[in-house]
């Protein structure tokens, strides 16, 4: 049964494309470093990311917490904004593996504002721990792109500083099309960047973490240290191939297909939308009713092979990709409507 799915872009199945690649993949044993099909897909990712080399790893949480592991030594604190990634959903990975404190910031859709920046670094005192990385979100999962000039000022203060800056750039090539620059325009302002190869890009899974040749070379003895050695990995890295060259550059389809699911829900007047979130593929929004049962809506909708998420607190979140199109838009707001007489 195919189901219309607006819980995430990690929801994306593979094409017939990547079904007949990962099929036809030359493989080897990537712990050996001999699978060439692995090899092409970090060499492509280095270069379109303008970074010396790349490693293919399972998953993003697992890129984010193997470049702070990489990054730090233990007992470090690292700065990042209070409402990335890192922080709310990756289980507190950073305590049990790297042994590091985060050192939360003022939390604006991935913004760091560099004043605070400068009241975060730890000097140099006994009492401190030292600060050894800063992290950044871009695009953010709250739905906004960082503007370039924000992610520059906050990579001129870490030279100043002699500290690195990690990317989690998950949806790295939203923020570009949003933005309207190349990729490497955004993380010519990091030190290591991890980029989803699973989210919005129809690979069934896998992640890039790319940095300098000397961090990779740290990360790829790391990786095996959290066991993400793969063997015959080149038959995933087949899809990453095409998601990095084709899936790419679809990606504002799937805005627009955002902004008009903004507008349709908003027509319904059921709903109040965010319109200030919508650079990328990520709908916010709350519904205008005192009463509503959340899970008898959720069931409502399965039966109408519709996936919705519950949502947050007073907050729903729908996310638009490849596999959905202007008409499943169309009969989702029907679907709801129809739900909502109810009301």
């Amino acid at each position: 049964m195919k189901f219309i799915d607006f819980r995430s872009d990690t929801v994306t199945e593979p094409t017939l494309e990547m079904l007949d690649a990962m099929r036809n993949a030359e493989v080897g044993d990537d712990v050996y470093n001999d699978d060439p099909t692995v090899k092409k897909l970090q060499e492509i990712a280095a270069e379109k990311l303008g970074k010396d080399a790349s490693l293919f790893v399972p998953s993003g949480t697992f890129g984010n917490q193997l470049a702070i592991l990489t990054h730090t030594r233990r007992g470090d604190e690292v700065i990042i904004p209070g409402d990335n990634h890192i922080v709310l959903y990756e289980a507190g990975a950073h305590a049990v593996i790297s042994s590091v404190g985060l050192r939360l910031m003022y939390a604006n859709n991935g913004i760091i504002d560099v004043r605070w920046l400068e009241r975060a670094f730890r000097p140099d005192d006994v009492h401190f721990p030292r600060t050894g990385l800063i992290c950044m979100e871009n695009a953010h999962s709250g739905g906004k792109a960082v503007p370039l000039l924000n992610m520059q000022e906050v990579y001129d203060f870490s030279r100043s500083k002699k500290i690195p800056v990690h990317l989690d750039g998950a949806r790295v090539f939203n923020a570009s099309t949003f933005l309207g620059v190349d990729v490497n325009d955004i993380t010519r302002y990091c030190d290591s960047v991890m980029i989803c190869l699973s989210k919005g890009l129809c690979s069934p899974m896998g992640s890039i973490l790319a940095g300098s040749s000397e961090f990779i070379s740290k990360a790829r003895k790391n990786r095996k240290l959290m066991g993400g050695g793969m063997r015959q990995a080149g038959y995933i890295a087949a899809t990453g191939i095409i998601s990095i060259e084709k899936m790419t550059e679809r990606l504002m389809e799937d805005h627009e297909n955002a902004l008009y699911l903004a507008n349709r829900l908003e027509e319904s007047r059921f709903f109040k939308v965010d319109k200030n979130r919508i650079d990328i593929n990520i709908v916010f929004c709350k519904i205008l009713l005192d009463r509503l049962d959340r899970m008898e809506l959720i069931r409502y909708l399965l039966k109408k092979d519709i996936k919705i998420n519950p949502g947050h607190e007073d907050e729903f979140r729908f996310v638009t990709h490849y596999w959905i199109n202007r008409k499943e838009i169309d009969y989702f707001i029907d679907t709801l409507k129809t739900f909502f007489k109810n009301y």
